[in-house]
């Protein structure tokens, strides 16, 4: 028979559970509660599931994205903070960059030029045309002209995988000035890098 420490511990999940706040739900994922847990998937898993169909444009391939991101609910519920915004937001930022994430590894996927294998050899962009070695110094090169906040933003961006209001949250910085020096930021690299 569970201690009744852990009876009061269940009985606390399902009153939770029966909520229907996506932030107090996640708030006792946090706590380790696997009916709210179930209870958040129940209530946000189909809006969830059309962002992430409407970037990796699979079904399949959207069922793994909602299925990673919930992994991940699981693993970092703890982190979530209510004064940094929404529940559906926060829930909205793994669910895209867990899609993007999957459209980037799908395009860095080399085809063979077998044709029984079904893919053909695609013409590289410019920046893949340099070699490896090359490619990571001349990006280190051109990342050191950059002003420092196109810099970090860029940084938050592709290495720790940050939206823009993520890194404006990140920099203490307007979200527009943000997606102003990503995109300076990366009109510069591209010039540098051009060959």
């Amino acid at each position: 028979m569970p201690h009744e420490t852990e009876m009061r511990r269940r009985a606390g999940d399902a009153s939770v559970a029966e909520l229907s706040s996506a932030a107090t739900l996640l708030e006792a994922v946090g706590r380790g509660s696997r009916l709210s847990l179930k209870r958040l998937y129940e209530l946000e898993s189909r809006r969830l599931y059309g962002i992430a169909l409407k970037i990796v444009r699979r079904s399949d391939l959207a069922a793994d994205v909602l299925q990673d991101a919930f992994l991940q609910v699981w693993r970092n519920a703890k982190q979530y903070s209510p004064e940094r915004g929404s529940a559906e937001a926060w829930l909205t930022g793994i669910v895209r960059f867990r899609a993007i994430d999957t459209v980037r590894k799908l395009a860095r996927e080399v085809p063979t030029g077998d044709p029984a294998l079904g893919d053909a050899p695609v013409e590289p962009d410019v920046i893949e045309r340099l070699s490896a070695d090359a490619d990571a110094e001349a990006l280190k090169h051109c990342l050191t002209l950059l002003e420092k906040e196109q810099q970090k933003t860029i940084m938050f961006a592709f290495v720790e995988g940050l939206s823009h209001s993520e890194i404006a949250a990140r920099l203490s910085a307007p979200l527009g000035t943000v997606k102003s020096w990503a995109r300076r930021g990366l009109l510069s690299l591209r010039k540098c890098l051009a060959p």
